[in-house]
Parts: C-alpha cells; sequence; structure tokens
C-alpha cells in the first residue's frame, strides 16, 4: 500500500498499482500547468468522508510506494482517469478498466 502526501500533511493511503496511475495522469497536468482538485474517500479507521486538495504547479506532493517494482501501465485506466480530472469536480479514483491492447493503433 503505497502513500500519496499533499504539502507534508494531508495523506492518504492509495494501493501501488492506482498511485502509480494517478501520478501519471497528475503529472501530465502539471506538466500543461493545469491546476485540478483531486478528491479521494477517507477510511472509516480515520473517520470516513471526503478529502479534496487543489493540485497546482508549486504544490508539494509525494508519492511514496510500497513495493519497488513500476506496474505494468493500463492505457484505459489513464485515459479514464484523465477523464475525471478534465471535469469541474476533478480528478478522483475510478475502477480500473479492461486494458485494450489495440488502443492507439492504427489498422
Amino acid at each position: 500500500m503505497g502513500k500519496f502526501v499533499y504539502e507534508g500533511s494531508v495523506k492518504t493511503e492509495i494501493e501501488d498499482r492506482a498511485l502509480t496511475h494517478l501520478q501519471l495522469v497528475m503529472t501530465a497536468k502539471l506538466r500543461r500547468g493545469e491546476p485540478f482538485p483531486f478528491s479521494w474517500r477517507e477510511d472509516a479507521s480515520v473517520g470516513g468522508g471526503r478529502t479534496t486538495v487543489w493540485v497546482q504547479p508549486s504544490s508539494s506532493l509525494v508519492f511514496k510506494y510500497f513495493g519497488s517494482r513500476q506496474p505494468a501501465i493500463n492505457r484505459a485506466w489513464i485515459e479514464a482517469l484523465a477523464y475525471t480530472a478534465n471535469t469541474p469536480s476533478g480528478l478522483h479514483m475510478v475502477p480500473e478498466p479492461p486494458d485494450d491492447p489495440n488502443a492507439g493503433l492504427e489498422g
């Protein structure tokens, strides 16, 4: 279980595979200078509820992984996450869709 840390104090645990996909979407948006909200549901062990942070190029973000191996990337999941990041409600976790091995290939 990895961790996402925002501005050194707001933290949440996210499974390494999901965290990798979130990191790819976040860094792509920040490279383009696009700020966005990022929301997640809190675990009942910390009181439940939902947290939203405003992510911008000057934000301090830490992606801390439990494992040392980079997981395989699912392009369909990146696209689904990026879609949420471009909506008014902002980036939030969505279930991983099946990966389309033909995505991006012209035939």
